[in-house]
């Protein structure tokens, strides 16, 4: 399960160095460190897929990959099974975009869909 793990963020890292735009990742802890601690732009999209909200920011999110100045990854966290990470982070709302250069978050937003309007939050980790 681990040789998996790490495989899948080799090719997240491979996928994103060829790409230079935005990278759509599922949410592991491992990924997360391991982006912090080489200073990367990273966010955390806490979603769910019963949220309609969600469901509009995915669109957002799918119009905003080509943008090759978005160099970051976002790791979508499952809402309603990630309970302690959302304790930690204190988010409260499925929605919920945390942003991080390194492990210095940079941005929060709550709830948007316009793509012009998450491609800003984006960019305070840039």
């Amino acid at each position: 399960m681990q040789l998996k793990k790490s495989l899948a963020f080799f090719a997240l890292l491979c996928v994103s160095f060829w790409s230079q735009a935005l990278t759509l990742a599922p949410y592991s802890a491992a990924a997360f460190t391991k982006l912090q601690t080489a200073g990367e732009a990273v966010t955390l999209h806490f979603r769910a897929d019963w949220c309609p909200t969600c469901r509009a920011q995915d669109k957002a999110l799918e119009s905003l990959k080509a943008d090759p100045d978005l160099k970051l990854t976002i790791l979508l966290v499952d809402y309603d099974k990630e309970t302690e990470l959302k304790k930690q982070l204190n988010v409260r709302s499925q929605s919920t975009f945390v942003v991080y250069r390194g492990k210095v978050e940079t941005a929060r937003q709550i709830g948007a869909t316009a793509p012009d309007a998450i491609r800003k939050t984006l960019s305070t980790s840039l």
